[in-house]
C-alpha cells in the first residue's frame, strides 16, 4: 500500500480499504502464484499441447562451452515472490534484473563444462548449481524472490553441426555397445575357464590323494602279513593260499579236482570238446 507515493504498509489477500482520490495507492503483488521466466523460446498458449512462438530467440540461447564449442540452450526459471516490500521497491526494474541475472549464472556455468556434459550427462547438475547461485545473487540484491527451480527445456548443438554431433554421437554410442558387449563376454568365459579349471585341481588333487591313501594302505597290508608270517608262516601261506582261491576260482568256468594219489589223469580231462559233444549227440 502506498500513501502519497510512499510505502506504508502490506495487506494479506482478502477484503481491505483504502483512502481514495489518489491518497492510497494499491500495488497487488502474486505471492501465491508460481511464475515462470523462459529464455531461448516463448509459450504462446500453454496447456494439454503447448503452443510456441516461431520467433527465434538465438541470442539468449546461443552459448560457448568450456571446450569452445557452441549450443543451444533453452531453460525455464520457475520462482516465487516471497518479499513484495523487496520485489516493488529495493530493485528497480526486478524482473528484468532477475532476467539478465539468470543468463549470466548459466552462461558462466556452462562455459565451465563441456559440450558433452551440456548435452547430456551434465544436465541436471548445471540446472541445480544455476538454481544455487541464481538464489544467491536474489538475496545479495534484496530482490523479495525465492528460486524454486531450474529447468533445461532443450539442449541441442547449433544446426549448422547438428550432423556432425550426431555422427560423433552415433560413433561414441556404437563404441559403448561394443565396450559392454566385450565386457559381457568376458564376463561369461572368464567365470566358466576358471571354474572349469578349478574343476581340474581339485579332481587331480582327489586322484593324487586316492593313489597316496592306496599306496600307504598297500604298504599297512603288506607290513602287516609280513609281520603275521614272521609269526606264523605256515598258517600265513595257507591263509594266502585260501584267500588267493577264493578270488580266483570264482572266475574259472571250468574246474577240475583230483585227489593226490590219482595215477591217471587223462580219461577225466576233456581234451576234445567238438568230438566229445558230437559222441554225446548220438
Amino acid at each position: 500500500m502506498l500513501q502519497f507515493g510512499k510505502y506504508v504498509r502490506s495487506t494479506e489477500p482478502g477484503l481491505h480499504f483504502k483512502i481514495p482520490f489518489g491518497v492510497e495507492q494499491v500495488r497487488k503483488v502474486p505471492i501465491q502464484r508460481q511464475l515462470k521466466e523462459e529464455f531461448g523460446f516463448r509459450t504462446v498458449r500453454a496447456g494439454v499441447k503447448s503452443q510456441y512462438s516461431t520467433k527465434p530467440y538465438a541470442e539468449e540461447a546461443a552459448m560457448l562451452t568450456g571446450d569452445l564449442n557452441a549450443a543451444m540452450v533453452e531453460w525455464v526459471v520457475q520462482y516465487r515472490i516471497v518479499d513484495p516490500y523487496k520485489f516493488l521497491f529495493q530493485v528497480r526494474n526486478v524482473e528484468k534484473t532477475f532476467r539478465d541475472m539468470s543468463e549470466a549464472v548459466m552462461r558462466r556455468i556452462v562455459g565451465d563444462r563441456t559440450v558433452n556434459e551440456v548435452l547430456t550427462i551434465g544436465r541436471a547438475e548445471v540446472a541445480l548449481q544455476v538454481q544455487v547461485e541464481l538464489q544467491n545473487l536474489c538475496d545479495q540484491y534484496d530482490t523479495g524472490i525465492s528460486v524454486d527451480q531450474v529447468v533445461l527445456q532443450d539442449v541441442n548443438p547449433p544446426d549448422p553441426v547438428k550432423p556432425s554431433f550426431n555422427a560423433v554421437n552415433e560413433a561414441q554410442q556404437e563404441k559403448e555397445k561394443l565396450i559392454n558387449q566385450a565386457q559381457s563376454e568376458y564376463n561369461r568365459e572368464i567365470p566358466k575357464a576358471s571354474g572349469e579349471a578349478e574343476q581340474t585341481i581339485n579332481e587331480a588333487e582327489g586322484y593324487a590323494l586316492d593313489r597316496v591313501n592306496r599306496s600307504q594302505g598297500d604298504a599297512s597290508l603288506f607290513n602287516s602279513l609280513y609281520g603275521a608270517y614272521r609269526l606264523a608262516p605256515e598258517v600265513t601261506r595257507n591263509r594266502m593260499y585260501l584267500e588267493t582261491m577264493t578270488e580266483v576260482l570264482p572266475q574259472v568256468k571250468s574246474k577240475t579236482i583230483v585227489d593226490d594219489e590219482l595215477r591217471g589223469l587223462l580219461p577225466l580231462l576233456n581234451l576234445n570238446p567238438n568230438q566229445a559233444a558230437g559222441q554225446g549227440g548220438k
